[in-house]
């Protein structure tokens, strides 16, 4: 598609690049599994949301990021033109959140990186957001500037990955599913599970439960072949979808996470299921978007249903023992997120050296201080790594400002005046 450009200076088309770069969407922050649920766009229907958000007035660009936990759309717009993005992307919820600039491009590098996921650091994000904007691209609606925020957001996420130990320590929504049943079932060995999908999340999960001595079977639906592949792979047995209700009964754990637009598991079913199993309760996992599982089964006596706001307490408890790993992994993206501004703002290469003499300052003073505290708890770590951070996020806040509105004005030499004042010139 065609993409308009502004005239004037190669450094003013730049600025006004950024300002243009926008995200529009809702998340497990902003809104309920409800909410998202009705937002989802599901793979079958992707070129056509793209095409009817690329083709409203004012947007010259546009990928879709909709996963189990967000449904987002980043866009190259006017600032005008987000009030439709929003609607068509979100007509009926309360919750979306919009981000301009150097905001928007925050925002995506931390989404890239797993730092605004559930589970924290999960390393299924960055393969989510790839494909997003493969999708966009092959739809045509992916612009150049969506396709360099792209590239810089995917260089940040592995640096943050790579230098940092967030990765090695991450879950994604699968490991905390399974987490889960480890809870319910202390003891697996011997457990029967029903594996409903056999895409990535499944296929970790069910991966997991049989090194943990459970007895899989897989259900194959839609997708017949990579249901038998996958049961062949974990040595699982599998089953047509018109057993699914039969085999129901027979197993203590049904986990589920399909692509179905509607759903699989319905409130008879299971009620038919649970007289057979005379009073042997079940635990059903429901990992998809939208849901597989009707939501009144909750009520069933002796069926313990979980979905993905219910996965979040579990998350959360999780990630307090990574909040050390991704203070790191924050501090990698902040730096990608300015040398990213760099390249629109004449004063942000200022901004980074100043940025990152701050960073060099507070770790210096951070070492110097743990040398006299000694060992620390995890959440001792957490609080000090947050309160230095923000103290240097504060102090920086009002001389980044006015770095960029002189950075418009200022002549390259004044600039350089500023910076010397500064100690970074």
């Amino acid at each position: 598609m065609g993409h308009a450009h502004r005239p004037g200076s190669c450094e003013g088309a730049r600025a006004a690049g950024l300002d243009r770069l926008a995200v529009v969407g809702l998340s497990f922050r902003s809104a309920s599994l409800s909410e998202r649920e009705a937002a989802s766009v599901s793979a079958s229907v992707l070129p056509a949301a793209l095409e009817r958000l690329a083709g409203l007035s004012g947007v010259a660009g546009a990928a879709i990021v909709s996963t189990c936990n967000r449904v987002e759309a980043y866009v190259e717009a006017d600032t005008a033109a987000l009030d439709a993005v929003a609607a068509a992307l979100c007509p009926a919820s309360g919750a979306v959140y919009r981000r301009q600039g150097v905001d928007a491009a925050r925002h995506a590098f931390r989404v890239a990186a797993g730092l605004d996921a559930m589970a924290l650091g999960d390393a299924q994000v960055l393969g989510q957001w790839k494909a997003a904007f493969r999708a966009a691209e092959a739809a045509g609606t992916l612009s150049p500037a969506l396709a360099r925020l792209r590239d810089r957001a995917i260089r940040a996420a592995r640096d943050a990955r790579t230098h940092t130990g967030v990765g090695r320590h991450a879950l994604s929504i699968s490991h905390v599913a399974v987490e889960l049943v480890r809870k319910v079932f202390s003891d697996l060995a011997g457990r029967r599970v029903l594996i409903l999908g056999s895409g990535k999340m499944c296929g970790q999960a069910a991966r997991r439960l049989v090194e943990a001595g459970a007895r899989a079977t897989v259900v194959a639906g839609r997708h017949y072949e990579n249901a038998t592949r996958l049961a062949e792979e974990i040595g699982a047995q599998s089953v047509p979808a018109e057993a699914l209700a039969s085999e129901l009964a027979t197993h203590d754990v049904v986990m589920s996470a399909t692509a179905c637009p509607t759903t699989v598991i319905g409130r008879e079913m299971v009620e038919a299921a649970m007289r057979e199993r005379r009073g042997r309760p079940q635990l059903i996992v429901d990992i998809a978007v939208p849901r597989d599982v009707d939501a009144s089964v909750r009520s069933i006596p002796g069926v313990f249903l979980y979905d993905l706001d219910d996965l979040r307490s579990v998350a959360e408890a999780n990630t307090r023992e990574r909040r050390r790993e991704a203070g790191a992994a924050e501090n990698v993206v902040a730096l990608a997120v300015a040398a990213y501004a760099a390249e629109h703002d004449d004063a942000a290469p200022l901004v980074v050296q100043l940025r990152r003499r701050a960073e060099e300052i507070r770790r210096e003073e951070l070492g110097r201080a743990r040398a006299r505290l000694g060992a620390l708890t995890a959440e001792q770590e957490a609080a000090v790594e947050a309160a230095t951070r923000a103290i240097v996020n504060k102090l920086l806040h009002v001389p980044t400002s006015q770095l960029r509105l002189l950075g418009r004005e200022a002549s390259a030499q004044e600039l350089r005046f500023a910076g010397s004042l500064l100690g970074i010139g």
